[in-house]
Order: structure tokens, then sequence, then C-alpha cells
């Protein structure tokens, strides 16, 4: 199709859509679908069919509303109700209200922080447009930045205002996305890739999940629009096989992409052609790494491999390859619609844009958040996320999972930005965050956390593949009481060699819970040291 194709297939979608009175949305992201929430759709269906109001009402499911733990969540477009916690017997009722007011047992308020607080861009669809119609995301707006980008600007332009905007890569690092782009689109070479890496292994994360689920379209169009600026003809999106119905909705997208031109050879009437391939990762933790990434991609075992050569210069099969993950490339979109300025005017001086999180732990609004970069840690769990459940004390709060740190109540009114974090001993990451009351022990979390990485360390360096374990050891000792001093002083020392010595960033980052703890939590530590004689006892 050409772009007029497509603008006239958003302008019929938007022009059906109001010709109908009342649309009902059901979340079928899967922490909604946990709880029964395709259940709940049937139901309305059936409901809507047995009264005759097909033509008056519409039923259809929607990618992540936001707040999981009150799954699941129904929206009525038209009335501006919000339902939680639905079950498939509320259908007869939330029918019969339509128009009216709200059934006030089930209703959700969106006057709450939760919701007033965010700042939507990568989540601006999500729990709005059906996942599985491309015509729904066209109609909301979807690859009108691929049309902008192919007709009106070459690729320098393209990648100029990416690096205008001063978006930041969101899987971790930080690293400016359009220098990126820049150096990949410069490299030698006829043959080029973009890889998505959805990779997501961090416990507690769901982000790069939701986004899949909830908007896939949004996350191809940025990779359309980076293989055009680089000058890329093939893209893979790495996605781990536990994430199933991420992959679905994700291979479905692709094919409607492909099917409408979108997608494939020469795009919208083009001469430029790009071609996406999914590629299942087994879900080692490791191949987050990029290096790994492609190792995997290529068929080979996913471990990493030195830098330089970067694959900026040398990436899938000896090629210069581009590396974003699913959120940065879900911010592509939005900045070449609205423009760089635009996107640099939020977020905070250094780290420009919006931040998805996902919520968990011991917090009583779990779920999926995007906010402003700069916003404070204390706003983020007492506002948005409604504080701590069953009168308990807020102790700590886990950012950037196992390769982050524990930041402690003292540090609550730090801003959330790349280098901010950075000073706290921990990470952004690729956007988990863990609450922890008072109930939680903070050895047993570094514990935890340096059990993780053990097991997902790919081996192939000594100070990782010993280092963890000699850590996971001391660590061990020290809860069970078995500890001295010594011990202590050991651990400290093993985390300074494995972060300064190991070859990629899971050996480099796996100290940080045990540092952070360390220098929060010293207390808890020492507290359950013994004497040398008595450790030797226990030993």
């Amino acid at each position: 199709m050409n772009p007029e194709e497509i603008q006239t297939i958003a302008a019929n979608q938007r022009k059906a859509k109001e010709q109908v009175p009342h649309h009902i949305c059901v979340c079928t992201a899967a922490a909604c679908l946990s709880v029964h929430s395709d259940e709940v759709k049937d139901a309305l269906s059936d409901e809507v069919r047995k009264r005759g109001l097909e033509k008056e009402c519409k039923v259809k499911g929607v990618g992540c509303m936001g707040l999981c733990s009150k799954g699941p969540l129904v929206s009525i477009e038209t009335d501006g109700a919000l339902y939680q916690n639905v079950t498939a017997k509320d259908a007869p009722e939330i029918v019969e209200q339509l128009g009216q007011k709200p059934v006030k047992r089930l209703k959700c308020s969106t006057k709450i922080p939760f919701f007033q607080n965010q700042k939507k861009i990568v989540l601006e669809n999500s729990g709005v447009i059906d996942p599985d119609r491309v015509e729904d995301a066209i109609a909301a707006g979807g690859y009108d930045a691929l049309i902008q980008a192919l007709t009106a600007m070459s690729p320098p332009e393209v990648i100029e205002e990416i690096f205008a905007s001063g978006l930041r890569g969101r899987g971790g690092a930080g690293y400016p996305t359009g220098l990126k782009w820049s150096t990949v689109s410069k490299a030698v070479g006829m043959h080029k890739y973009v890889i998505c890496n959805a990779d997501e292994g961090d416990p507690g994360a769901f982000m790069d999940r939701s986004v899949l689920e909830s908007d896939p379209h949004r996350v191809l169009e940025g990779m359309i629009i980076a293989a055009y600026a680089i000058g890329a003809e093939h893209g893979y999106v790495y996605v781990r096989a536990e994430y199933p119905l991420a992959i679905k909705r994700l291979r479905t997208a692709i094919r409607q992409a492909e099917r409408l031109g979108l997608l494939g050879k020469n795009i919208l009437g083009t001469p430029f052609s790009f071609h996406i391939e999914v590629r299942l990762g087994a879900g080692a933790f490791v191949c987050g790494e990029e290096t790994a990434l492609i190792a995997s991609i290529e068929g080979r075992r996913g471990s990493p491999r030195p830098r330089p050569p970067y694959p900026a210069e040398s990436g899938v099969w000896g090629r210069p390859t581009l590396i974003n993950n699913v959120e940065t490339f879900a911010n592509i979109a939005p900045i070449i619609r609205r423009g760089a300025e635009w996107f640099s005017s939020i977020g905070s001086e250094k780290s420009k844009g919006t931040k998805v999180f996902a919520l968990a732990g011991c917090i009583n609004n779990t779920g999926l958040i995007e906010v402003p970069m700069g916003i404070p840690l204390r706003e983020i769990i007492f506002d948005i996320g409604d504080g701590i459940p069953n009168g308990r004390s807020f102790k700590a709060v886990q950012t950037g999972g196992p390769s982050g740190g524990c930041i402690p109540e003292q540090h609550l009114d730090t801003p959330v930005d790349y280098e901010s974090l950075s000073k706290l001993g921990s990470i952004m990451g690729s956007g988990g965050m863990i609450v922890m009351d008072d109930t939680s022990d903070m050895v047993e979390v570094a514990r935890y956390f340096m059990e993780f990485c053990l097991s997902e360390s790919c081996g192939k360096c000594a100070p990782c593949r010993i280092g963890t374990d000699q850590m996971h050891r001391l660590l061990d000792r020290i809860v069970k009481g078995k500890a001295s001093i010594h011990d202590l002083e050991l651990l400290e020392e093993l985390c300074d060699v494995v972060r300064s010595t190991s070859l990629c960033g899971l050996g480099q980052t796996a100290p940080n819970p045990v540092l952070s703890t360390l220098r929060y939590f010293r207390g808890e530590y020492e507290s359950k040291l013994v004497d040398v004689a008595e450790a030797v006892k226990k030993a």
C-alpha cells in the first residue's frame, strides 16, 4: 500500500468507531489473563449478543492498563469508567449500566496518583488498542512516523532528530541512541542489521513483555525507522520463549505489517526494504548482553566475547549491527511524529523523556507505570505505588534487577535518572523496581541475587564463574551465622575483583546488590558475624 491508502484505513477506522456508542475494553495482557480476563471478555461479548446490542456496543481485548494488582480490568471508553477485579458474573450488570452511572462496587478511580502522576509515551496506546489488529494501531497514529520518515526525511535527518531528542538506551546502560545509530550508519559494509533486544530476564521485571503484548506495532515501527536511518535490510527481535503471548502477538503484527506493505520489500512503495525475523531465547540471562545475544542468534552458545570490536562494527555474521531494547524502539515513532524538542522538554537535564517501570514486591499498587525522568523515588513508591501494604514500613527498593542495588529510605528523594542512581550504587537497568518492607533481611536479599547471578553466569571467564560462587558461599555462611569479620572483609575484596575483571556486564555488576546492602545495611551483616574461634567451630 502507499501512504494515502494507509491514511484512508486510519480515517475509516476512526469513523467506524465513532458510529458505535459504547466500547468495552478488557485487559488481555498476561497479568489479567492469569486471573481469567479472557472469561470476562467472553461473558461481556455474550451479554451484548443476548441483548441484541451488537451495533451499539463493541467488546474488544486490549493491552496492559497498568494497575495489575486490581485485575481483571475493564474500561468503558465512552463512559470514562474503569472497573477492577471484574469477574464473568459481573458482565450483565456492566452491560446494563452502559451510558448510566458506573457499577459502584467495581469502580476504580482514575483520579488517583497511580494514573494522574504518569506521563505516557511508550504506553500511550497500551490498554487502548487491540494488539491483534493493525487497523487499530493505524487508527491511533501507528506508522504515521514511518510515513513521515520515508517520504519527508533523509536517513541523516532521522538520526539527527533522534540525537537531538536526547534519547538514551532504555536497556540499562543509557548510551545515547542517536550516537549509536550514527556509528552504525557510518560503519563500512553493504549488509547491516537491526536487533531488538527483548530478552528481559530480571526477576520482577515485565516491561518489555507488556509492551510487546500491548502495542507490538509501536516496536516494529521503531525498528523499521532505525533500519531506514542506518541502511539495514534485515532485523531480528530476540525474545525469550517464556513470553508466549508476546511472541504470538509480535508474529501476528509482523504478518499484518507485511500484508499492508509496511514491512518487507519496497515499503510503502519506496525503494526501501526491510525484513524482520523473531528469534527465541532459551531463558539465559547472560543473553541480554549484546555479544552473547548475537552468538545466540547465530546459533552458537550464548556467551559474551571481548570488545572491541563492538557490534556497531562487527555484529551478527560479522556485519555492522544496531542493538536497542524494546522500550528504546517504542520511543522512536513519537519522537519523529512530535519532534526532538518536544521529547527533550520532558525529563531531567541529562536524562530525557520518560521511563517505564515494573512495580513489584511489597507495594500496594503493583503494575506497569511510565513516569518522567527525574521523578523522585518517594513519589513513585508512596504516591503512584500507594505505599507499603499491611501497615509495614518501607525499608529499601531494588532498582536495576540483579545488576542493580538496594536504595534505603534516606535516599527516597533522589531523582530517578541515570547519574543519580549510579551515585547511590545502583543503576536504572531496564526498569525493574522491587520494593521491600521492614521484614526483609538485606543479607538474604543479597544472597538471593548472588545465587541468581551464579546460576546465570555463562562460565566463560574465571572472575565471574568462580567469583560469584565464592561470594555466594560467603553470603550463605553469613546468613547462617558461621562467618567472621575476616569473611566479611574477603567478601568485599571479592566484590572488587569480580567487578573489575569480569568479561561482561553480568559479572561486572553482579556485586552491586552486595555492595549496596553493605553500604546502607552493614549493621545487618555485622549482627550475624561471630568471632573467629566460634566461626571455626561452626564451620
